[in-house]
């Protein structure tokens, strides 16, 4: 009888060892940032369970400056730089997996990577869009615009697709980079799109919002913005919202395509370059006032702001009740979502101009003097 009670209290021990190991992992397959803002709606917002305390884990001198937000799928970091190369880095121990040189001449500026079904697409300032196999770091297609891309790519289904200065949004085979369509705008397309069921809403320098179907490139949605708009809208149900550089931030209702309300602050008139997130009935955006401002979704009231130290063109990030954002000031802020007191920052002693990444309980970015930072 005392070896079957003993069997079984050591069976008992392995199972709750077992289950607690397994606990304690706060990894799955869908805690991922697979592109800029996160997801093809640019929510801005990650599930991922982030410590209150965070530290520094590690960092990565990329050599050049980072502008590019990275993208985190399956541990790995991939993010772009000035010199042209894609990296491709372990997020748990910021080693080096491999480089794709993109653009030796141009480099890689704003356009942030997106990662699926086994490729990692990245524009250039050259105006190519690449198509890199993960396992690789091989190319497997590259198709090139007319114009530089600052805009990300947005991979729907098998089609991925990217905006460029030459004036038009492509939608490419994601499997052999093939046209499928084009749609042209008036000016250059600096956004990435927002895709909302099958359409993709996105703001221009021509000045419109517009809306173009993901199946064929055909414009089914547009309004005026009433000013040249270079940050991407985030979507929250059938509602947009993006600043521009008339210093207002717009919400729109994408159902009747009418404006919603225009938020502008009262005494400070920057533009807005950051792209904005929704979460908890809030807009969170970086102004170039030096201001992070959270609006109210419905009524485009102020909720608060919190002041940096200079111009904010970081987009948030949100996970849990907490905000991070970079700034200027080369500081990453984690501000409160609801009240917006600052809870921690973290000094890089470089310019901020790249949004965090969240997966993993890690938050992940780059600094204009080209170190890559991991935090958690």
């Amino acid at each position: 009888m005392r070896i079957l009670n003993t069997v079984a209290f050591l069976l008992c021990l392995i199972v709750g060892l077992s289950e607690s190991s397994y606990s304690q992992q706060p990894t799955s397959s869908d805690d991922r940032w697979s592109q800029f803002r996160a997801s093809p709606e640019l929510s801005g917002v990650s599930e991922s369970i982030v410590r209150d305390e965070l530290t520094l884990l590690w960092t990565l001198d990329a050599g050049e400056s980072i502008d590019s937000s990275a993208a985190i799928a399956d541990g790995t970091v991939y993010v772009g730089t000035y010199s042209g190369d894609l990296l491709a880095v372990d997020l748990e121990t910021g080693d080096l997996k491999w480089t794709y040189v993109a653009s030796s001449e141009m480099g890689i500026g704003e356009s942030s990577a997106a990662v699926s079904n086994g490729f990692v697409y990245i524009g250039d300032l050259a105006g190519v869009l690449h198509a890199v196999e993960v396992t690789t770091g091989k190319a497997a297609w590259t198709f090139e615009t007319q114009g530089e891309i600052k805009s990300s790519p947005v991979v729907i289904d098998n089609t991925v697709l990217i905006g460029s200065y030459d004036g038009h949004l492509y939608g490419l085979s994601t499997e052999t980079g093939d046209l499928l369509w084009k749609h042209e705008t008036l000016n250059y397309v600096h956004a990435t799109p927002a895709v909302v069921n099958g359409v993709a809403y996105f703001g221009g320098c021509d000045e419109m919002f517009r809306g173009v179907r993901v199946s064929d490139g055909k414009e089914v949605f547009s309004v005026p913005a009433g000013a040249y708009t270079a940050a991407s809208p985030t979507t929250s149900g059938d509602r947009a919202y993006f600043g521009t550089f008339n210093n207002e931030v717009i919400g729109i209702d994408l159902s009747s395509q009418e404006m919603l309300w225009r938020y502008e602050h009262p005494k400070r008139h920057f533009p807005f370059y950051s792209s904005a997130l929704s979460a908890d009935g809030k807009i969170v955006i970086g102004g170039r006032d030096r201001m992070v401002h959270a609006i109210d979704e419905a009524t485009g009231a102020s909720l608060w702001t919190y002041m940096t130290r200079a111009r904010v063109d970081s987009s948030p990030a949100a996970a849990g009740n907490r905000v991070y954002i970079g700034s200027g000031d080369g500081r990453l802020y984690v501000l409160d979502l609801k009240t917006g007191t600052k809870l921690w920052e973290f000094d890089t002693g470089a310019p901020l101009n790249a949004s965090p990444a969240i997966a993993d309980g890690k938050i992940v970015i780059g600094s204009q003097d080209g170190v890559l930072y991991c935090f958690g």
